[in-house]
């Protein structure tokens, strides 16, 4: 019996042995070809260097490359596939056969673009909501019935405002990270009506004297809500120093 086992491992093995080398030889031309590729895009991307904006026409088709990345950006689609998007791009402006067609794409980029856009809002909503529960323990922060919190710098003893009054004032806005989003620093001050400005801007003015700077943190809902406005995303909580200057 042991013989019989020999003999046929004498006969298969060298053709098992064969075979092994077959395909290792062919997995070896695989990895090789892929290796090629890779270092070829590689020496691609090693080119494209920085963006050449040397005529208009470059110009125009950078600035156009800004605005649409920018756009998508603050909607929450910053996790796009680069290569993808390009590629998107050139088929269309250079006449190449479309992957998918306009009526493909369109329920696709939509259903993407609210989930990345669902995405984000919830991470600043929530970021916001801790940032008060936080902030309004804080030492000389007082809140509101409305949840409006704020910060006595400077107390003056004028005139205070009410919703029939224009009122003139400094001030500086950030979200709660600190990056700012408007200011009248170092420029006039802005003068405006009570009730012309959000609901949270509204109620803390008439809190205020002339003379008073103060820090006032504004939940989303006293402030620019699920619209945003410019800089400022959606459900975005908000910090403002306001100094009021003048009540006319």
């Amino acid at each position: 019996m042991k013989r019989i086992i020999f003999y046929v491992l004498m006969i298969v093995g060298p053709a098992l042995f064969a075979q092994s080398k077959k395909e290792l030889t062919a997995q070896l031309a695989v990895l090789k070809s892929q290796n090629e590729q890779l270092t070829a895009q590689i020496n691609e991307l090693k080119k494209i260097g920085e963006a050449d904006i040397s005529n208009e026409n470059k110009k125009a088709s950078y600035g156009l490359g800004v605005l649409m990345a920018a756009n998508v950006k603050s909607q929450g689609a910053d996790s796009l596939d680069f290569e993808s998007l390009t590629f998107g791009m050139r088929d269309v402006l250079q006449n190449k056969p479309l992957k998918l067609n306009q009526q493909e794409c369109m329920p696709i980029v939509q259903t993407y673009m609210q989930a990345a856009f669902a995405k984000r809002t919830a991470k600043v909503r929530g970021e916001g909501e801790a940032f008060l529960q936080k902030n309004k323990t804080a030492e000389g922060v007082v809140s509101t019935a409305s949840g409006l919190q704020y910060k006595v710098i400077t107390k003056g003893t004028g005139k205070m405002p009410i919703t029939s009054d224009n009122v003139t004032v400094h001030y500086a806005g950030t979200l709660i990270d600190g990056t700012p989003f408007d200011s009248s620093i170092g420029k006039q001050p802005a003068t405006f009506r009570v009730t012309g400005v959000i609901a949270g801007w509204t109620e803390v003015l008439q809190l205020m004297h002339e003379g008073d700077k103060f820090k006032v943190f504004i939940p989303q809902e006293l402030g620019y809500g699920e619209r945003g406005s410019g800089a400022i995303p959606p459900y975005a909580t908000l910090v403002f120093e306001v100094e009021l200057i003048k009540v006319n």
